[in-house]
């Protein structure tokens, strides 16, 4: 009896802990209106570096670290990644990239709401959300509750890994980086 007795006390105790981190982690998203960040991305084999900033809902504007002068930006309803240095440029509807929903702060909350805050590890909390098809890990930092990373299949199927680091949140920014550039060819 003593067992069953410690086993119901041990979850209790739990439980409550779990239910902290996922409110913190709500709440810190709720407060944060954009964010600016550098990141590393793996695709594959392959490492990229870079800043991005996020303003919700769904605008992203990143530079890549590389010759190819590699930006992404997405206005909220299309994505577009240019080469400044070929001039090649590619669009997509952003409702068919998993960067959508990573984007989407009022869908990260609720899924957050809904999930089980089971799966945290050393320094971050993961969280996966599964929406049509399509499973997304979101990290966070367990401390401060910033984003972390994500790790999503991207436009190419590919897994994607971007942890984010020297974060800044809710600065002011010019709004214009979200206008997708204008074609060159």
């Amino acid at each position: 009896m003593k067992k069953y007795f410690s086993l119901i006390i041990f979850f209790f105790q739990i439980l409550p802990a779990d239910a902290s981190i996922k409110i913190d982690v709500i709440n810190k998203l709720k407060k944060t209106e954009n964010i600016n960040f550098n990141f590393s991305q793996k695709i594959n084999e392959k490492t990229e570096k870079g800043n991005c900033t996020i303003l919700y809902p769904k605008k992203i504007f990143c530079e890549y670290f590389d010759k190819k002068g590699k930006i992404l930006v997405s206005n909220g309803k299309s994505l577009v990644i240019k080469f400044k240095n070929t001039g090649a440029y590619y669009i997509y509807p952003l409702e068919r990239t998993s960067l959508n929903l990573v984007l989407d702060k009022e869908f990260l909350i609720s899924k957050i709401e809904q999930l089980d805050v089971s799966q945290k590890e050393k320094d971050i909390i993961r969280l996966q959300i599964i929406e049509n098809n399509q499973k997304i890990n979101i990290f966070f930092d367990k401390k401060t509750k910033n984003l972390n990373g994500w790790e999503i299949t991207d436009i190419y199927q590919n897994k994607n890994l971007t942890t984010i680091s020297n974060i800044l949140e809710n600065q002011i920014l010019n709004k214009k980086i979200f206008l997708l550039p204008k074609r060159t060819d």
